[in-house]
């Protein structure tokens, strides 16, 4: 699965600019969010769709499909959700 490109992140951009509000991010390349130093967020294109890989808790990164409105919706809740804790 490949990083997701400038097309995908065209197709992306209202989750992205949402992402981008998030407190503490810093973007360090289209798409591509770190947090305190570490990798935190980044996409994701295939054949099955576009995905977000994130750091929800721990180590590795979980990830999510953000194909539709409803599975953004879901994605950035539990993204936010992140910072509360």
């Amino acid at each position: 699965m490949k990083h997701a490109g400038p097309s995908a992140l065209d197709q992306l951009e209202p989750l992205v600019a949402r992402v981008r509000a998030l407190p503490g991010l810093k973007e360090k390349s289209r798409g591509v969010f770190y947090r305190g130093g570490k990798a935190f967020l980044h996409f994701h294109e295939d054949p099955a769709g576009l995905f977000a890989d994130v750091r929800l808790a721990g180590q590795d990164f979980e990830r999510f499909r953000v194909e539709t409105e409803e599975e953004r919706e879901g994605f950035l809740a539990l993204a936010s959700k992140s910072f509360s804790n």
